[in-house]
């Protein structure tokens, strides 16, 4: 079973920053996808950030110019380095890998940020 290690949330305050990473074991190959996705209660969950395996970056309306996302190939490693946080980023950040005839799926990070 692929298991998804995220880390990085937490409590900040509106204009903070934060730094998420997700690290895939390194027996996972030929990854084609990363992506973030955010989780918050009663609101469908939303694609907050994407990469793929040349690097080509994809990112929500609201957070285009303040999320950006990166990877370490060889770590196996996704990160999302989110500024100038407001209110409306709070929820349960998911990593999501794709690779060739799967999908694998983290439990999440939880950040909360207050006015």
């Amino acid at each position: 079973q692929v298991q998804l290690v995220e880390s990085g949330g937490g409590l900040v305050r509106s204009g903070e920053s934060l730094r998420l990473s997700c690290t895939a074991p390194g027996s996972l190959l030929s990854i084609q996808t990363m992506r973030w996705y955010r989780d918050t209660p009663g609101k469908q969950r939303v694609m907050v950030a994407s990469i793929s395996a040349r690097g080509s970056t994809n990112y929500a309306d609201s957070v285009s110019g303040r999320f950006t996302i990166s990877k370490d190939d060889r770590a196996n490693a996704m990160y999302l380095q989110m500024d100038s946080l407001a209110p409306e980023d709070t929820g349960l950040y998911v990593c999501n890998v794709v690779v060739i005839g799967a999908s694998y799926w983290g439990q999440g990070t939880r950040v909360t940020v207050s006015s």
